[in-house]
């Protein structure tokens, strides 16, 4: 049973516990946001103020459900809260205001606090399962956070986003001097694998990308220009097709 960690500190996100959704799709890709939900909360105030150090309510006011998070004092035993209100889903109007207020209490205590700092998250549609019905467009792909790193202001400095299939779709690399950084702007391993997928399945030989691109060793190409081979690729139909 956790107990806390006596310092009070809350730490921050693991790439597993944080979660990808669609904040815009259109015919030529979708944007993403990071987000938390409660079972994460719950989990890091378990951890940080052990089981018995945190509780939370509900109180509606004005037709407006609150949630209210108090955590123990662990030195003066007082009780400090901490609240915010939540906003209404399409489905279970109580239940996702009770979730929603909770998230956006904890978010108060600074659980998840970091996701702000998150930069333009986009997805090229070719890497995204997106269907058209009628006039709109909706993605029916899952993404999630493959690896993230932070800077010692609690700010995101890297951070990769792959698609249900493994594949990198999105990446930040990181630049800050507080964390690990590369020492220049090429492609990972990750990244190189795909490329040489994506030339077995078109059949287009490595000399000819390098020939017409002017690239000298692959490995060393930098992001831009990875991104304009493999979109070209995409477009390029494989060996056997019809």
């Amino acid at each position: 049973m956790p107990v806390g960690n006596n310092t009070g500190i809350i730490r921050l996100l693991k790439a597993d516990e944080i979660e990808c959704r669609a904040a815009a799709v259109s015919g030529k890709g979708v944007s993403l946001l990071l987000y938390k939900d409660a079972r994460v909360d719950q989990k890091i105030l378990d951890e940080t103020f052990g089981v018995f150090g945190w509780k939370r309510s509900h109180q509606c006011i004005d037709g407006n459900l609150y949630c209210t998070v108090e955590v123990r004092d662990a030195k003066t035993g007082e009780w400090i809260a901490k609240q915010d209100v939540g906003t209404t889903g399409y489905a279970e109007k109580e239940k996702s205001q009770a979730s929603d207020s909770f998230k956006r209490a904890c978010f108060n205590w600074g659980i998840g606090r970091e996701l702000y700092t998150a930069p333009f998250i986009w997805v090229p549609a070719e890497h995204a399962d997106i269907q058209k019905r009628g006039e709109r467009y909706s993605c029916n792909e899952n993404f999630s956070v493959a690896s993230i790193t932070y800077n010692s202001s609690r700010e995101i400095t890297g951070l990769v986003i792959v698609n249900g299939k493994g594949k990198r779709v999105f990446e930040m690399k990181a630049e800050n001097t507080d964390v690990k950084a590369t020492e220049k702007d090429s492609i990972s391993k990750t990244q190189m694998d795909s490329l040489n997928a994506e030339l077995e399945r078109t059949g287009v030989s490595m000399k000819t990308v390098q020939d017409r691109y002017k690239i000298k060793v692959p490995e060393e190409m930098p992001q831009e220009l990875y991104n304009k081979v493999m979109a070209a690729l995409s477009k390029t139909k494989p060996t056997n097709a019809a």
